[in-house]
């Protein structure tokens, strides 16, 4: 792996990290090197803990890509939601150890994980979409319909309201906050209990868990496409 994604494996975990010494934007580098993590973490059979630098797990898609539009702009949405997609699909357990702010896409590759902590601190989480005057996508839309709390989803989906790590919690971006000294051992625990679980028994349960927001998300997958494409 480059220094965007380190990989470690240890007991039957790997750890995939992201440091690309800034916010880890989600460019195409950054994506390729996270697929490519995740396909070895699944020959490894292994658990994924999936976590970012100091400060920041990520700031969300690379703007310099974005903001050029066109067909690597389209490209660039499409990888990053197929990348969250196939981390909500993983058939091994996911923890997601947040070490600061999530925003946008990332975020959403937060919620894709099924036991998320996050740190302490002044940080921002949430979907910033229509602040800066993006009509939230479909596949964006039903990822947080599944993952958010009810009170909170219209505050975080229309009105891009961000949330510091308690309110996040509040929210349902994370199932717990940590002192930021404690993250790391506090995933590693978590994992630790997940790993117990009958793996056979697990896959099938998420699998089923899952599969219709699955279908929705693939689905928005493809309808953001088109419009994104209709604009070329």
């Amino acid at each position: 792996m480059t220094q965007r994604v380190r990989y470690e494996l240890s007991d039957r975990t790997a750890t995939i990290a992201m440091d690309d010494g800034k916010a880890n934007a989600l460019s195409f580098a950054m994506l390729d090197e996270l697929n490519a993590a995740f396909e070895r973490a699944e020959a490894d059979h292994a658990g994924v803990v999936l976590t970012g630098r100091d400060g920041v797990l990520s700031g969300g898609f690379d703007l310099k890509i974005l903001g050029a539009g066109g067909a690597d702009a389209a490209r660039l949405v499409r990888t990053g939601f197929e990348l969250v997609a196939r981390v909500f699909a993983f058939p091994l357990p996911v923890v997601v150890a947040c070490n600061g702010h999530a925003v946008a896409m990332g975020a959403f590759l937060a919620l894709a994980g099924e036991y998320r902590i996050a740190t302490q601190g002044a940080f921002k989480i949430g979907a910033n979409e229509v602040a800066i005057g993006l009509t939230m996508p479909h596949f964006a839309v039903a990822l947080c319909r599944e993952r958010l709390s009810p009170t909170h989803f219209h505050r975080a989906v229309a009105l891009s309201e961000m949330f510091d790590p308690e309110g996040a919690v509040s929210a349902g971006f994370f199932d717990r906050i940590v002192p930021a000294g404690e993250l790391a051992a506090t995933a590693t625990t978590a994992m630790a209990q997940l790993q117990r679980l009958n793996r056979a028994a697990h896959a099938a349960t998420k699998a089923r868990i899952r599969l219709d927001t699955l279908t929705k998300l693939r689905a928005g997958i493809e309808a953001d496409d088109v419009e994104l494409r209709a604009r070329l």
